[in-house]
Formats: structure tokens, sequence, C-alpha cells
């Protein structure tokens, strides 16, 4: 499958904003939505999300396909978001690389899995009917992580390396993820950087974190960090065309305020202030 390419800076699309969207041009070459809150026929949110199509392009971004799931992915999940996709025509339909559900119950939580030869089998099968039953090309992120399994057969990120080679998928390179796991882990998130295979990155998420009692916790409810941003730009001379977003899920401030920090991004991607037409 062809893997798609985008360059430009971008929004999680979120409720507060919902308005600003529909009745002015804000300064984003794109916006990304949560798959899930639009995968229903009809409704509210469905017409607000083709609205906005009409002025942004769109990337879907899942939080429970459950890529790692030993039962498999769902394939009424598979068929609704497939008509949500039809439908839409994003940039990218992406998910990450956990597991939610197990014999029907869901946990509602991105769970980690161990990086073993077994899981690679399972998560690659399971890419694959995804990619099958979507006609296209996915994006998978890297997790944050609070524990790690004993008897990984590889790290992370050549886990990763693995997954696109054999499903031709994409990455979508969650920068603050790999501090926070950085952190939580004690290894080098610039070996992580440099290790992942940098031809596979479409996307980029930049967000903030929060310190928890003993570990870092991917909060989303802070500004992106000093220490995410240096990440950031020594990863994206590596990169070729990709799409950078910020994420905010908490505490959400104003609009004005989330421009100005993907100001900062594109500054440091040496863009300017390329907006989509």
């Amino acid at each position: 499958m062809i893997q798609p390419v985008f360059s430009g800076y971008g929004l999680g699309l979120r409720k507060p904003h919902y308005a600003e969207f529909l009745t002015h041009r804000v300064a984003v070459d794109f916006v990304e939505v949560i798959s899930e809150n639009f995968m229903v026929d009809g409704g509210r949110p469905r017409a607000i999300l083709r609205e906005v199509r009409e002025r942004y392009p769109v990337a879907l971004h899942g939080v429970s396909m459950s890529v790692g799931s030993a039962d498999g992915v769902d394939g009424a999940y598979l068929r609704r978001l497939r008509a949500l996709a039809d439908e839409i025509e994003p940039l990218f339909i992406s998910d990450h690389l956990s597991w939610t559900r197990i014999e029907g119950f869901s946990s509602h939580d991105l769970l980690p899995l161990p990086y073993t030869d077994e899981a690679l089998d399972l998560v690659c099968a399971n890419i694959g009917r995804a990619q099958d039953s979507l006609g296209r090309a996915m994006l998978i992120e890297n997790p944050s992580s609070y524990l790690a399994f004993d008897g990984a057969d590889r790290t992370e990120w050549q886990f990763l390396d693995a997954l696109c080679a054999r499903t031709g998928c994409g990455l979508l390179l969650d920068v603050n993820n790999v501090f926070v796991s950085a952190s939580n882990h004690g290894f080098d998130p610039i070996a992580y950087l440099d290790g992942v295979p940098h031809d596979r990155v479409s996307q980029i998420h930049l967000a903030g974190h929060s310190q928890g009692e003993e570990l870092l916790i991917d909060s989303h409810d802070q500004p992106v960090p000093v220490s995410v941003w240096d990440l950031y730009a020594h990863v994206l001379p590596r990169l070729g065309p990709v799409a950078t977003m910020i994420e905010r899920d908490d505490d959400i401030p104003p609009l004005a305020d989330l421009l100005a920090e993907l100001a900062i991004a594109r500054r440091i991607g040496g863009a300017g202030e390329r907006i989509a037409a």
C-alpha cells in the first residue's frame, strides 16, 4: 500500500474550539480528530466533521482499534471506520501500538505489549487485516508506557521498524511519548529517535506531560515542554515530508495559545507561515 505523504502543521480538533474552526479561517494546515467520536451514522458530530472537512484536511486518529489484541481486530469496528474514512477521505488513519480489548471487554486504556517475536506476529496480522479492510495504509503510534515486560526480544524502536517492514504501515511518531517512556524506563530518547525507520514517519505528535508520584504521565494537559521541543528539533532534519500537530486533551486553553505553540513548531521546521489554501 502507498504510504500517505503530507507536510504541514495542525492541531487536534476539540469541542471547545469547534465554533472557531467553523466560523473563522484558522491558521492550520490540517486538523486531527479522534475517530471513535465520529464513527456513528448521521447526528451532529458527523455533520460538524463534514463541515470542518470542507475547510481543512482531516486526519483520523483512533484509540481503540486494539492492534495488539489476541482476539484480533473487531470487524464491526473496521466497517464503521471504513465508512467514516470513505466519507471524509482523511490524510491519515492512525492508531496506537497497544491493546485495549479482550473477549469483548474494553479497558478504555492503551495497554502495553511485550516486544517479542510472538507479539510481532500477532500485531502484524492485525494491522494487515485492518489495512485490507480499510483499503489504506495505516500509521501506528508509539505509546507512552509505565511498565516493561521481561523477556523482550527487541527494543520498542526495533519492534516498530520490523512492524513497518512487514506490513507496509507508516509511523506516527509521538515525541512526547518517547520522552515520557525514556524517563520512566531509563533509556536514551536520542537512541530511540535515531533508531526508528525515518522513511516511515508520516506524522508527528507533540504534547505535554505531568509528573506522577513516581513516573511521568502522558496527560496532554500541559504546553509542550522544552525537553520535547529539543527532541523534535533533533529528529526533524532526519525525516522526509511530515505532518506535525499538537495534542491537547485536558485543561484545554484558548485556541490562540495552541496556535502560538504551533508557531514554535513552524519555526523549528523552518516553514514560515505556510497555510493550506
